[in-house]
């Protein structure tokens, strides 16, 4: 299931930035060169952009991709550690659920008045479902993450060691300037 949860993921990102930057090259060729262009283009960029935006939030929670600051809960002992770790996972689960009940209550209004999109004949639901989807596979990736934390095979989030790693790259170039020097003399 989980493997199939990040099959889906990349499938969908990969899948949507190929089809907007397709479309955005064509309605530009279109546009400058043959002084024609589609309506619709524009919106459709907007609202697939929304579906990436959304899936990739999911997708970087998995990669540990997100802006964090863990430098306090760093220091903390390991068991403090994770308590911390479970409250902010708690509190970004009553995030999702928030965004999950506000967006199908939304949709579900959407739904019921009928409105379309404004330069495509497809109902704006249809369109902005994005919202329940993307904080879905949300929440799921913050109850995986809360099930590793809570079993130990995860200490935290998985934020990158900003610092750590530019301290790594500092010592690379450190030591291939001494290389350098080395063969000069």
């Amino acid at each position: 299931m989980v493997q199939f949860l990040h099959r889906f993921e990349e499938a969908g990102i990969g899948l949507l930035l190929v089809a907007m930057t397709l479309l955005v090259f064509f309605e530009v060729i279109l546009r400058f060169f043959f002084n024609e262009g589609l309506l619709w283009a524009q919106e459709l960029t907007l609202y697939m952009s929304a579906w990436l935006v959304l899936m990739g939030a999911s997708w970087g929670l998995r990669e540990g991709a997100h802006i964090g600051v863990d430098a306090l809960v760093k220091h903390l002992p390991t068991g403090t550690q994770k308590v911390v770790t479970l409250i902010a996972l708690g509190g970004c689960l009553a995030y999702c659920g928030l965004f999950l009940y506000g967006s199908w209550i939304y949709l579900s209004k959407m739904r019921m008045i009928g409105i379309e999109m404004e330069d495509m004949p497809i109902e704006k639901w249809k369109a902005m479902s994005c919202l329940v989807l993307g904080f879905a596979l949300l929440a799921l990736r913050v109850f995986s993450l809360g099930y590793e934390v809570w079993t130990g095979k995860r200490a935290g989030f998985g934020f990158i060691d900003e610092a750590k790693e530019s301290m790594h790259l500092a010592q690379e170039l450190e030591a291939e300037y001494d290389a350098k020097e080395g063969q000069n003399k």
